[in-house]
């Protein structure tokens, strides 16, 4: 088993680093811009830092689709309240350059259909005490995993990644709720392996699993007594080397972290390739098997005019939420599914059943106005319990009428949540 695990790691490797060219074609564009970059900070007489952060610079990088390389510009404290319109006038004279909002605006340099630079800006801080935004610390992670990580670890960061994007657990993102990429260097950087950190995330139980790297703290009391509590509510606490009160792992979700452990058991019993391969979900099988089970199927796409990315992908999925929770109260659902396109839209699955009868609670017998008014609405079965009037409706109609009824039902409530189009595919 052992054998046939290195194997198949040694050939996931292959496919998931770069090429040569792929890189210096990166190299070769990043140093165009940086150069730029420079350019406009010598006759702006601005000064800033510049530095090259993410995968790139920590040589963790995977091969990818679209490749995007963040760039820091790092200000000194006097420009504390200017940050991103003093790199916007710093970008004016570069092409391309896309303004993205975010907990801090930054800017997008589109250089080709597969290649992009993030132009971020940050404070240069000594302290992380006085960072006001994650980013802030940004350069003191690349200079933890640069000094940390040996080339054995920057292959086994590599694989984690890769397992990660194609388990669909990649991501700090809000829609996601997944593994960061430093959070997964870091991970890599304790265990010393993938295996060993996918071995350990599948023996994990109930209790909370604490990694100080650096052992900033005595216990896990410790860290629950000095950590803020809304930084403790991950399965995995995972104290930042470079900032002993930041739980690098403070987005991981357990609906997130419960689905990772089940993809690292299923590969730990029986190593595949294909766990490091984005599979897609088959509608059409899915579509046939709720047609032999006696159940109903529908494929839905919402749109958001909200920025695509985080902000865009969060609404969607709340809406999800919302949406399966309002289904659910007049149908079982048997399965689900939820697909961010990265855009402006996400496609929804229900597969459900109808229940048979449902039951509404109305007011107490007292309400003579409310009740009257309960009866008019409800035809069904009316009965009274603990003083109360209820009512008991069958249901005679499919997911499909349900839905095109709730969409003219709520509209207003559907605007609320940034909604711009709701449409049934299939």
């Amino acid at each position: 088993m052992v054998i046939k695990t290195d194997s198949i790691l040694k050939q996931v490797l292959e496919r998931i680093k770069p090429n040569d060219r792929e890189l210096t074609e990166i190299k070769k564009s990043l140093d165009e811009t940086l150069e730029a970059i420079k350019r406009r900070l010598k006759i702006l007489k601005i000064n800033a830092e510049v530095f090259v952060g993410g995968s790139f610079a920590k040589k963790t990088i995977i091969k990818k689709d679209k490749y995007d390389i963040d760039i820091f510009l790092r200000f000194p404290k006097e420009y504390k309240d200017e940050l991103s319109s003093s790199t916007k006038k710093i970008l004016s004279g570069i092409k391309n350059v896309l303004l993205v909002h975010g907990s801090r605006d930054y800017f997008r340099i589109s250089k080709s259909k597969d290649l992009y630079f993030e132009i971020i800006p940050v404070l240069k801080v000594n302290n992380p005490k006085e960072a006001e935004n994650i980013t802030d610390l940004s350069y003191s992670h690349v200079k933890y995993i640069n000094k940390k990580a040996n080339p054995k670890l920057l292959d086994e960061i590599r694989l984690a990644k890769a397992f990660c994007h194609a388990n669909h657990s990649y991501g700090a993102e809000s829609y996601v709720h997944g593994f960061s990429g430093y959070s997964l260097e870091l991970l890599i950087c304790h265990y010393g392996s993938f295996i060993k950190f996918a071995k350990a995330v599948s023996k994990t139980g109930a209790e909370k699993l604490f990694i100080d790297i650096e052992k900033h703290y005595k216990n896990k009391q410790s860290i629950l007594m000095d950590l803020n509590s809304s930084k403790l509510t991950s399965p995995i606490i995972l104290i930042d080397p470079t900032y002993k009160q930041r739980n690098a792992l403070a987005a991981l979700s357990y609906e997130t972290f419960e689905k990772f452990k089940k993809d690292c058991i299923k590969f730990i019993k029986n190593p595949s390739i294909k766990s490091f391969e984005v599979q897609k979900t088959d509608l059409e099988k899915i579509k046939s098997n709720s047609r032999k089970n006696k159940n109903e199927f529908i494929l839905i796409e919402a749109k958001t005019e909200k920025q695509k990315g985080d902000i865009a992908g969060s609404k969607l999925l709340k809406f999800y939420n919302y949406l399966s929770s309002e289904v659910e109260k007049l149908f079982l659902i048997k399965n689900k599914g939820f697909n961010y396109s990265g855009e402006k839209s996400a496609r929804y699955f229900f597969v459900v059943k109808r229940k048979q009868e449902i039951l509404f609670d109305g007011p107490n017998v007292n309400d003579e106005k409310n009740v009257k008014e309960f009866k008019k609405i409800h035809k069904g079965k009316i009965f009274i319990k603990n003083k109360r009037i209820h009512a008991k409706e069958k249901i005679n109609f499919g997911i499909e009428m349900f839905l095109e009824d709730w969409k003219k039902k709520n509209q207003r409530r559907i605007k609320e949540m940034y909604v711009s189009e709701l449409k049934i595919l299939l």
